[in-house]
């Protein structure tokens, strides 16, 4: 799984394990201040080493990483598992917020959003329009 010569851009590195689609949108995050290595920013070419730890901000969540292999190819997503390890306050960062925003999503409060059809039929009547 290592890189023969023990060297690996970030932009590869980060198309490799999978957390962008593509080198272009892992090269943008870079550039965007997405991606920092060892808490710094950096560029797409800068040298990957096993060990560093890679924070990298995503829509949903913030991740941070150890890199523990180095590839530049990519390969199914086990293989690219094995490429990082996930922090352990990462990881139950991460947890915390799926369970919160869970929550969030199936509550609303009685009368906000939508009418229900009992509403819509008393709006009916009152107004006299047609939907």
């Amino acid at each position: 799984m290592s890189d023969a010569e023990g060297k690996c851009r970030l932009d590869k590195w980060l198309w490799a394990a999978r957390f962008y689609k593509t080198r272009s949108l892992a090269t943008d995050a870079i550039d965007t201040g997405k991606v920092h290595v060892d808490g710094d920013r950096v560029k797409p070419a800068k040298e990957v080493r096993i060990g560093q730890r890679i924070y990298i901000r995503r829509k949903e969540s913030d991740m941070e990483v150890i890199v523990q292999a180095l590839s530049v190819q990519r390969r199914g997503a086990p293989e690219a598992a094995l490429l990082y390890a996930e922090t352990p306050e990462s990881l139950a960062k991460r947890e915390n917020l799926a369970v919160t925003r869970e929550g969030d999503h199936a509550s609303r409060d009685r009368g906000q959003g939508r009418p229900t059809k009992r509403q819509r039929r008393d709006i009916k009547k009152f107004t006299g329009i047609d939907y």
